[in-house]
């Protein structure tokens, strides 16, 4: 197999699997994201009488939330060292040391960190304002439970 293909296959794979990855992961996130805030908008706290039912029913997928702003700069980083690997390993098959490539394979791999930044920020952002939203509405709950 030729380096060059080499390359380009693993640059692919790297594309198309880490950064695929993230999209689908960020996806995930806002679908989540609009799915809860549409929930909180429609529940009725007079329909629960205990507590712990309303606030199961308020939690439902929110650590997906969390999960995915916790572990997807994981997977840009992994997208990076994969980047570099690449590069290296190409370099070292060559033989010959040509700063422009190695320039370009190490933009290319860290462009998967960029982007498990990206993806990670919002989705925090996103559970920090579901966890607000719930915590309102346990408020209310418990409020209006107290006059009774």
């Amino acid at each position: 197999m030729q380096t060059g293909s080499f390359l380009d296959v693993a640059e692919s794979a790297l594309d198309y699997g880490v950064m695929g990855l993230l999209i689908l992961m960020s996806v995930v996130t806002l679908w989540l994201f609009i799915e809860r805030m549409m929930f909180y908008k429609s529940v009725r706290i007079e329909d629960y009488e205990h507590r712990d039912n309303l606030e199961l029913d308020l939690t439902d997928n929110i650590n997906i939330i969390s999960a995915i702003g916790s572990n997807a700069p994981y997977v840009g980083l992994l997208g990076t060292v994969l980047g570099i690997m690449i590069t290296f390993y190409t370099l070292g098959d060559v033989g010959a040391v040509d700063a422009k490539k190695i320039m370009v394979g190490l933009a290319l791999a860290l462009k998967a960190t960029a982007m498990g930044l990206i993806v990670a920020m919002p989705a925090i952002v996103a559970y920090t304002i579901v966890l607000r939203k719930v915590e309102r509405i346990l408020t209310k709950f418990d409020v209006a439970h107290e006059s009774n």
